[in-house]
């Protein structure tokens, strides 16, 4: 019991131990929480007029969707207002979104998905920023208006001044040039030369440039034409047009360097490629011609540009009007064309199959009594093989002014087939021969 005053005052320190608890604050813990310490004001929600902002900030989701996707490096045309019901206008779609996509900082890609996408004259022009190309990915169809004065110029679709251009189709990606009307105009097969139909896909002042998987049809003039543009690879093109379709030839290499055609299927009405003047190291590798005029260098000598290092080889040439051919026109200025090597080409019922014919005039209305002083030099033909309709398959017409020189032919084994015949050897041999 002595102990029990202790036990009271005991009561009493612990009683106002609690008071003081909850009469002053505790400075340790608002130092902890530190938004404790703000005023009442500050915790309060902000006013309607932000919110609305903030509001009206999520309503605008739908340009930010387009923004993300440029973040993202893909322009799609279709984001842009181009329709693939193949009649909607699509032009101005296409153009926009090549805008925003060469202007890209980062890598991009403009996309043309699955459709059908009516284009007039496109225009790709450069140069993009920090002079790279925005890769090009075609999974639908182009389709070009018929008529031909719609183009203002000779020319569908256009790139110009690109570096490191990469186009690759994807699916069934075709340009379809709608020439049939076009070619029904007969100027040009009265005169010697007629206004050039447009051409479906140019590439001028492009380098660094890849092309693959893309399938063309029915250009009003030549198909795929390249200018002035180097180190350029087309790999695993299908061009197509009927064999009387005028001036629709497949491939055209003018004034470029370093171009490679390859694994490619060709035919058309005209030559399924051409090399003109100021072409050198074009090579055609693994390529299928037919129908057509065949394989051609030239024309050459309507200017005074050189041609050289031109290389085809494995290919197979099939029903066209001339097989391997160099053409060059009568009473041309000086040029030369030189290093061209054709081997292991398989020719599958074609007339002329080899031919070097230095008066070449479509038209007869060239001056044949001036000869061409185009210099060829240094061309071989090997191991030519297959089945020819005429004798001889080789006919070789070099220019009495400025013969040609150091060509040489070597294992010829071309056959003459009849129907209902079997194959009769015309040419089995290896020869070579020097002018």
């Amino acid at each position: 019991m002595a102990s029990l005053p202790y036990a009271v005052i005991i009561l009493v320190f612990a009683v106002y131990a609690i008071h003081d608890l909850h009469a002053r604050p505790l400075p340790v813990l608002r130092r902890s929480i530190p938004h404790l310490s703000q005023s009442p004001d500050s915790l309060r929600p902000p006013p309607l007029a932000s919110y609305e902002v903030l509001r009206r900030d999520r309503v605008s989701d739908e340009p930010r969707v387009r923004s993300d996707r440029a973040t993202a490096g893909l322009f799609d045309v279709t984001a842009y207002g181009a329709k693939g019901d193949g009649k909607t206008e699509s032009t101005k779609a296409f153009l926009s979104a090549w805008r925003d996509a060469c202007n890209h900082p980062g890598k991009s890609t403009l996309l043309i998905p699955p459709g059908i996408f009516y284009v007039g004259p496109l225009l790709f022009d450069g140069p993009c920023h920090h002079n790279q190309s925005p890769k090009m990915v075609i999974r639908g169809t182009l389709r070009a208006p018929s008529d031909v004065s719609v183009f203002l110029k000779p020319n569908w679709i256009v790139f110009h001044r690109l570096h490191g251009l990469i186009i690759n189709g994807e699916g069934n990606a075709l340009l379809d040039g709608q020439g049939k009307e076009a070619w029904q105009d007969p100027s040009c097969q009265k005169k010697s030369k007629c206004d050039t139909l447009p051409r479906s896909l140019r590439f001028e002042h492009v380098s660094n440039g890849t092309i693959s998987n893309i399938a063309l049809l029915n250009s009003k003039g030549v198909h795929v034409s390249l200018l002035r543009s180097t180190n350029i690879i087309l790999d695993g093109l299908n061009v197509t047009a009927p064999w009387n379709s005028p001036n629709t030839d497949g491939i055209h290499v003018g004034d470029s360097t370093n171009i490679k055609i390859v694994s490619s299927t060709i035919g058309t009405g005209d030559d399924c490629v051409s090399i003109g003047p100021g072409s050198f190291n074009v090579s055609v590798f693994n390529t299928t011609c037919g129908p057509g005029h065949g394989i051609s260098i030239g024309s050459l000598g309507q200017n005074e540009k050189n041609v050289g290092g031109i290389k085809v080889r494995n290919c197979t040439i099939v029903g066209t009007q001339n097989g391997l051919r160099i053409k060059t026109w009568p009473g041309s200025p000086p040029s030369k064309a030189f290093d061209m090597t054709f081997e292991d080409v398989i020719m599958i019922d074609v007339p002329n199959p080899i031919i070097i014919d230095q008066e070449y005039c479509p038209s007869n209305s060239c001056h044949k009594s001036k000869p061409s002083l185009v210099q060829l030099s240094d061309i071989a033909f090997r191991n030519i093989t297959g089945t020819a309709r005429t004798t001889p398959p080789v006919t070789i017409n070099c220019s009495k002014k400025v013969p040609c020189r150091n060509v040489t032919l070597e294992k010829i084994d071309l056959k003459k087939v009849k129907h209902g015949e079997h194959g009769r050897s015309l040419w089995s041999f290896i020869w070579k021969s020097f002018w």
